[in-house]
Order: structure tokens, then C-alpha cells, then sequence
């Protein structure tokens, strides 16, 4: 079985935009890598408040997945220290390998799941890092970014 992939960010987008393009895509579940998913930062999409959104709004299951998240000192070199995206790349995919992500989430779980992040863009966000990890142990995934 291929596996068809998604990924997703909920910064600078409305709760209708973000509903209407997981709808649209035939996602099935929301894969949730963010190390903090519960800050007020996250809107609609606090952890306890998305399950029910999503359950509600759209079908769609929840499942959070922090293994396939970076670590707090990754992310605030990154963002509190002003770290290049190269070394935030390059560390985080360490941290992937060495956790063997590829092994944490199942295929029938990420066939036709989204990877959500925060960042609107996925260029410089870890659930494009994730995708391609997954990607590269798998061989069979295609990931499609919904913005």
C-alpha cells in the first residue's frame, strides 16, 4: 500500500480555511508533531478543542505524535536563539534517525493523515522534515502540503 500523505499549518489561516482544506483533501486523521499543543497560541487548534473540532466539524481523527516532534533545546535555538534553519535541519533530522521514526508511526496511520504544525509555510517547518524522513525510509509516500 502507497502511502498518501498530508501536511498542514494553522498560522495565519481561520478555522473555516483550515476545516475546509483537511475536508477537501480526504484527510482522515491529523497527525499533531508539535511539541506544545495545548499554549492559548494554538487557537482552534489546542489540543482538547481540535479533537473535538475535528470530530465534529469534519470526520476526522486526532492522534498526536510528539516522538516526531524536536526537542525544546532544537526548537529554541532555532526560534528564542535566531539558529540558522541549517543546523535546526540538520539536528533535528539526528534526532529523527536516532529515534528510528519510521518505526513510531504505522503506514495505516499516516496513509491519508496530516502532519500539523503551526507554521503556515512548510519550507522551514519540521513536519516537511518529517514527510521526507518518512518519505525516504518508505520509498512509497507522496505528501502533498495543504496551505
Amino acid at each position: 500500500m502507497s502511502v498518501q500523505l498530508f501536511t498542514i499549518g494553522f498560522a495565519q489561516t481561520s478555522a473555516e480555511h483550515f476545516f475546509e482544506l483537511l475536508r477537501g483533501a480526504g484527510v482522515k486523521r491529523i497527525i499533531d508533531v508539535r511539541l506544545n499543543n495545548t499554549s492559548q497560541l494554538a487557537g482552534f487548534t489546542k489540543k482538547e478543542d481540535l479533537q473535538f473540532f475535528l470530530h465534529e466539524v469534519a470526520g476526522i481523527d486526532y492522534v498526536h505524535v510528539p516522538e516526531l516532534a524536536p526537542t525544546q533545546g532544537i526548537l529554541d535555538a532555532y526560534k528564542k536563539h535566531k539558529g540558522s534553519w541549517a543546523a535546526y535541519e540538520r539536528e533535528f533530522n539526528a534526532l529523527m534517525a536516532k529515534r528510528e521514526v519510521e518505526n513510531v508511526i504505522l503506514r495505516e496511520t499516516a496513509h491519508l493523515g496530516c502532519l500539523l504544525c503551526s507554521e503556515k509555510e512548510p519550507h522551514h517547518c519540521h513536519r516537511r522534515l518529517v514527510a521526507e524522513h518518512l518519505q525516504k525510509h518508505w520509498s512509497d509516500v507522496s505528501t502533498k502540503h495543504l496551505v
